[in-house]
């Protein structure tokens, strides 16, 4: 759990029940949210071309960082695919060392940017959006981020969450739905009782399938405008919000 002292939740667990908060879209309201963390919560792109940029200077060396970022960002999801596929899990450093385009920058400059995953902005909303959620729910992560990441980034953009819970946990990634179901369990709580909050739909339609509820958040700069992500469709129930301060809204928080 991350406190830091203040904004602390009014959340009782001896009242705080799906019954207790009646219900949403129709369907009962959750007890917990489980928030995807790059791009939902944090501005991956906007931080990371910030970072290349800085390196490339340091190191004399001159690229399109947006398009290496962008690039680098594209081979994320094949090379989780190929540790789910492996058997062995791998934490996400490993891979994101491996997945770095080579530009000729100096392998000190290139780990700096491997650990600016920790160095991530959150988007304006997150702080005070996830703070207000809190006040009403079980909130915790459910990132493809590894824990030792997922502290030292919660530290940096000094965000709170109940819990930080990682897919390292199911000793996999999403979407497979191990991840999902032990985020639950790990919270006490059936998939029915937990809503998934992502600003991607493959995200969320892996969670719907496994009975998790579903909210989506738009984040149409993720990308830097284009593209833009859609909400998934045929999703029963599922939320959308703009952001996380009207979803707290949306949630009564």
């Amino acid at each position: 759990m991350l406190d830091h002292g203040q904004h602390r939740p009014s959340w009782d667990p001896a009242t705080s029940t799906a019954e207790g908060l009646g219900t949403m879209a129709g369907v009962t309201a959750p007890r917990a949210l489980l928030l995807d963390v790059f791009g939902t919560l944090v501005d991956w792109r906007g931080s990371l071309i910030r970072e290349a940029t800085a390196a490339g200077r340091r190191a004399g060396v001159d690229a399109d960082w947006p398009t290496v970022v962008d690039d680098w960002r594209r081979a994320y999801q094949p090379a989780l695919n190929r540790v789910r596929g492996s058997g062995t899990w791998r934490d996400l450093d490993e891979l994101q060392r491996e997945t770095l385009p080579d530009q000729r920058l100096p392998a000190a400059e290139r780990e700096v940017l491997v650990q600016a995953w920790r160095r991530l902005a959150p988007w304006p909303d997150t702080r005070a959006g996830l703070d207000r959620l809190r006040s009403r729910f079980r909130t915790a992560t459910l990132s493809n981020g590894h824990l030792a990441l997922l502290v030292d980034l919660f530290r940096y953009a000094d965000l709170r969450v109940d819990a930080l819970l990682s897919a390292q946990l199911a000793d996999s990634y999403k979407p497979d739905p191990r991840v999902y179901l032990r985020g639950a369990a790990l919270l006490g709580c059936a998939p029915e009782e937990v809503a998934m909050v992502a600003a991607h739909a493959d995200d969320l339609v892996a969670a719907s399938a496994t009975g998790l509820q579903t909210i989506f958040v738009r984040r149409p700069a993720e990308w830097g405008g284009a593209p833009v992500e859609q909400p998934p469709t045929d999703l029963p129930g599922m939320i959308i919000a703009e952001d996380l301060e009207q979803l707290a809204d949306q949630l009564g928080c």
